[in-house]
Order: structure tokens, then sequence, then C-alpha cells
């Protein structure tokens, strides 16, 4: 049989792994944002593709856009200007024309690059029904602190019951930052206040935020892969960068109102949303009101994870030798650290009868995890086990980690030591370093 291409491989490969994901999107509410500067980018008929491959995936779509950009160039162009309090444009008269036309021309223009078919292109075939309308009822932010904020409003009320209606019908929905009162009145919305508002309305899978920039540590200058809802609020309160704290306030708020996950990806990168979406690690920010990596007990289900996981250590001789029959019978003495239903760490806490003694044991981390402490969680997590036991010390056996062991308050010991409980053959054969530490 032929063997294909390296870069078939990777493709044949990237798809395999993405599959868990298509299944798991299937017919889940995803709401999107993107601003303003995104829609009139060279770019953004990439976006739309993509847009238009998630619908073809079977995903229930909201996209809300954004006209900061474009009210300012109307403003420029006829020698206007508006004032800003906040993060709130004061919207008088005149700038709510240029408010009415750029959503107009916004939404049109979005409408048409979502009904192109043409042969030989992504969108060939995709037939997409595009519904946009009066969704959104709003009311005036009013007069605060002594300023009259005249047409700029916030949002009253989220018809959900139409827009579900029309996701029903497999239709993506297109919903522009303005909103409409009983009374006739139109006002000026937040694109970023408007789609968490109807996340959160439609109780949706995800509302994924495009943004200017990524979300990175101040300190190191690195991405920021996750954070929950307190983790970004303390992020929020000491960021430097102001573009990014109307998206991680909205991401909290849509959080704290039981939306499951918020993204935030910088919308530069090409094929990031789908990158973020479809693979384990994703590219972008993931806020979420828990951590989606979970440390639990395992069960049995587990086992083929957990031997997946420590057949290459013990292959190295870091790790002795246990058969899955060993494992099930010891299963209750083990955590797992689970990553969207991958084991990427393990270790069990194995008691000795008789003895106020436990050995940490088959500690183990996947390589592609192994930063962000997640060894010492682990160990935490087991000496914490420990305690509540009422044990008084653990020990661990060690051939390659006994200096990582001794950062972690272990000391080494002789064989008499521990003289009571014994040793297996296996680490005698190992030669293995006997590691001791009290329980406080």
């Amino acid at each position: 049989m032929p063997e294909p291409s390296t870069q078939q491989a990777s493709f044949i490969n990237w798809f395999r792994d993405s599959s868990p994901y298509i299944h798991a999107h299937r017919n889940k509410t995803f709401v999107i944002f993107f601003g303003g500067e995104s829609v009139q980018s060279k770019s953004f008929a990439n976006h739309v593709h993509d847009f238009a491959l998630l619908n073809s995936l079977g995903i229930r779509l909201v996209l809300v856009h954004g006209i900061r950009p474009q009210i300012e160039q109307r403003l420029k162009k006829n020698n206007q200007h508006s004032t800003f309090v906040g993060l709130h444009r004061i919207t008088d008269s005149t700038t709510l024309q240029y408010v009415k036309e750029s959503a107009g021309h916004a939404r049109v223009e979005i409408e048409a690059l979502l009904s192109m078919g043409l042969a030989n292109s992504p969108m060939s075939g995709a037939k997409i029904k595009v519904t946009s309308g009066n969704f959104v009822t709003a009311k005036p932010i009013g007069i605060l602190n002594g300023t009259d904020f005249c047409f700029t409003g916030t949002v009253r009320r989220i018809d959900s019951t139409a827009i579900n209606a029309h996701l029903q019908q497999h239709n993506v929905v297109l919903i522009s930052p303005i909103g409409y009162s009983p009374t006739g009145d139109v006002f000026n919305l937040s694109a970023e206040a408007v789609a968490t508002d109807v996340a959160i309305a439609l109780q949706a899978d995800k509302l994924i935020l495009m943004t200017e920039e990524n979300c990175l540590n101040e300190t190191t200058q690195q991405l920021i892969p996750q954070l929950t809802v307190s983790e970004a609020s303390a992020f929020l309160t000491k960021a430097s960068n102001h573009s990014l704290k109307p998206s991680l306030t909205a991401a909290i708020k849509a959080c704290e109102e039981n939306v499951d996950r918020v993204h935030l990806i910088n919308r530069h990168l090409e094929g990031g949303l789908l990158l973020e979406l479809f693979s384990r690690n994703g590219v972008g920010t993931l806020i979420s009101a828990n951590s989606y990596e979970k440390l639990r007990t395992a069960t049995t289900h587990d086992i083929p994870g957990i031997l997946d996981l420590i057949r290459p250590l013990e292959a190295e001789n870091k790790l002795i030798k246990r058969s899955r029959e060993h494992i099930e019978i010891d299963i209750e003495n083990y955590s797992i650290l689970e990553r969207d239903g991958l084991i990427i760490g393990c270790i069990a806490l194995n008691t000795f009868p008789n003895t106020t003694i436990a050995e940490v044991a088959c500690l183990a981390v996947h390589p592609n995890y192994q930063h962000a402490a997640r060894g010492q969680q682990l160990l935490s997590h087991t000496l914490t086990q420990a305690k509540q036991k009422k044990l008084r010390q653990v020990i661990a056996f060690s051939t390659q980690s006994s200096h990582w062991f001794f950062e972690h308050g272990f000391l080494e010991v002789d064989l008499a030591s521990i003289a009571e409980i014994g040793i297996k053959p296996q680490q005698i054969e190992r030669k293995a370093k006997i590691l001791h530490k009290q329980v406080r």
C-alpha cells in the first residue's frame, strides 16, 4: 500500500484528531462576536468561510458584528466627532444616523459573503440562509454622573424564542449592535454586550470573541490558554491591555450567567477559529466557570487511558511495570488529571495495612503537558488525601526523578527505615532510591 506524503499524513492525523470535536459540537449553539475591524479587513472572507464550515457541520450559529471603525470613518468624512465616556460612545442624533448607515452597510456586506456559492471556492454548495431582525429590545443608558448618553443604550431583552426558531431551520442568525424600543426609538449598543446577552438568553454552549490581540501573561508574554472566572477577574483588574477589557468583561459576565465556555481568539491568526474549536490545545484563551482540566478519582473506565500514559515511562524504567489487572484491583487508589477526555496525568496512593505509611506511586504526566506544575498539583492532591486518612508519612521510589521529589520536601532514606512495610523485588531490581516525607 502506498504511503501518503508528509502533508497528506499531517492532514489525515489532524482530521482524525478533530473528529471527537466534530461530533461534540454538532447541534450546539455558538455565539460569535467579531468587531468592525474584522469586517473591513482583507482576511474577513476567510472568517466567513470558516463560519460557513461550522454551519455545514451542524453547529447552530449566531453572528454578532461590531461597527465602531465604520462609525468613526463616517464621522471623519463629514467632519464630525463623538465623545467616549469610558467604553461608551455618546450617540447624539447626528451620530445615530452614522450608526444606522454603518450597521446597514456592514450587515449587507456580511450577508453577501455568506451568500457566495461560486464553484471551486470554499463556499461552493454552502447554500446558507441568513436571518436578521429586531431580536434586541433596548433601553437608553440615560444620564450618568451628569452626562446624557442620548441614543446610546443597553440591552433590555433578547427574543430568544425567535432566534431559536431560525436556528431550528438551520439558518445563520446575524445580529447588528442596534436595539429597538417599544416607543420606536433606535439605540446604539456595545456589540460585545449584545453578543454576551444573546449567549446568556440562548444558554449558548459557547460564546466566541474574536479579539485584536492575544490574552498574554504580562510577565512571560506567553499566551494564557485558560482562565477560570476568578482568575479572569483578577487578570482584568491588573491588565494594562485596554483593548481586551470589553472581551474579558463580556466573558466573565457570560460565565457567571451559565454560559459554559467562552473563547478569546486573535482574529489575525489564520484559521484560528477552527484551530481553537477542533484541536485539543487550541490557540486562544478559554474562560470557564471551572477549570476544564479535572482532577478526580479514577474509575475502571480510565484504565486504558492510564495504561497509555504510563507504558512509555515503564519502557524507560521510570515507573515499575503494572498489569491491567493490578491497576484494576487498586483503581480506587488512583487519581487522574483529565483534559477534554484525555488523561494527561495520574498518581496513586497505596496504603500499607496496620501502618500509618503510604506509597506515592505511578506519578506520570503526559509529555505534552509537563508544564504549569501539573505534577505538583497531583502530588499536593495526594498529600491532602494522606492527611485526610490520618497517615503519618509517605514514601516514593524513584530511579530518575529523585531531585524533583527533593524539591517537594522528600528526603532519601535507607531500606531499614521502611522495614515494617518491606519493599517489592521489582524496586530492588530497579535500584530505586527510597524517598520519604512526613505528612503535615
